[in-house]
């Protein structure tokens, strides 16, 4: 009789633990991980534009990079040509030189070196306005990354709110008996507002990174070219054509607007 319900105590705890571990072994199963394709589709139709503005960021992030490196903005080979071309007085071939070489220090001599003959003030000016021309065009580049820094949220908050309309919708229609719909309609929700946040964070690092370094590359710039043009013969210069700019003022001609106006 005792063996008898040992064995049949045995039996049915051997049982439970076998119905315990198909219970585990289904809920296992029952667990899907989630592939980046399934979250884009769980998205809607706010994972397009975000997808194409994750695209921009990286292509923006890497040109910005490219472009503020100091070998982009001065390169050294530019700089020591330069300096040798001033240092023989040679300001025709320094001129000719930088309209060449293309890089923005070599810009802001060339127009300094063009203006030198209408004397220091004239020279000044023109270093200046080819400076905030070569700053104004890096940082309007990379200000597309804080514009989409500041969109991409949003685009995420509006399928966040057409998925909040769409869960409370199948909420009203089907109440909690169908628990999927209701699930694919939160995960929509969840979903665009990650997506606009994770494209808009390292968007705004960026912009602020690429900013520092165009500030830098600027005030390396002024250093390079204030000491190039540092005891500059002006008097010496003056009145003659450094380089090939076109000069448009002339000498005034009294009858030209008489003439106009008859």
């Amino acid at each position: 009789m005792k063996m008898n319900l040992r064995s049949a105590i045995l039996s049915a705890a051997v049982l439970g633990l076998l119905t315990v571990t198909a219970s585990a072994q289904e809920a296992a199963a029952a667990v899907h991980h989630k592939t980046l394709a399934d979250l884009f589709i769980e998205g809607g139709w706010v994972m397009y534009p975000i997808t194409l503005c994750s695209v921009a960021m990286i292509w923006f992030m890497v040109d910005g990079f490219i472009k503020t490196s100091a070998g982009k903005m001065y390169p050294a080979e530019h700089v020591t040509q330069l300096r040798e071309l001033f240092k023989k007085g040679d300001y025709i071939g320094a001129y000719n030189f930088a309209k060449a070489a293309g890089s923005p220090v070599a810009d802001v001599v060339r127009a300094g070196v063009a203006f030198t003959p209408d004397g220091k003030t004239m020279t000044e000016e023109a270093i200046l306005s080819e400076i905030v021309r070569v700053q104004g065009e890096l940082k309007g580049r990379s200000s597309y990354l804080s514009v989409i820094g500041v969109c991409t949220p949003m685009i995420g908050l509006t399928g966040t709110v057409t998925g909040m309309m769409s869960a409370f919708e199948t909420l009203g229609t089907s109440g909690v008996g169908d628990p999927s719909k209701l699930s694919g309609a939160i995960g929509e929700v969840l979903v665009a507002t990650a997506s606009g946040l994770f494209i808009a964070i390292p968007a705004f690092m960026a912009y602020y990174l690429l900013a520092n370094r165009i500030n830098k590359g600027i005030h390396d710039i002024t250093e390079i070219v204030t000491g190039l043009f540092r005891a500059f013969p002006y008097d010496e210069v003056e009145g003659r054509k450094v380089g090939d700019e076109e000069i448009y003022a002339s000498k005034p001609d009294w009858n030209a607007s008489s003439s106009v106006q008859g």
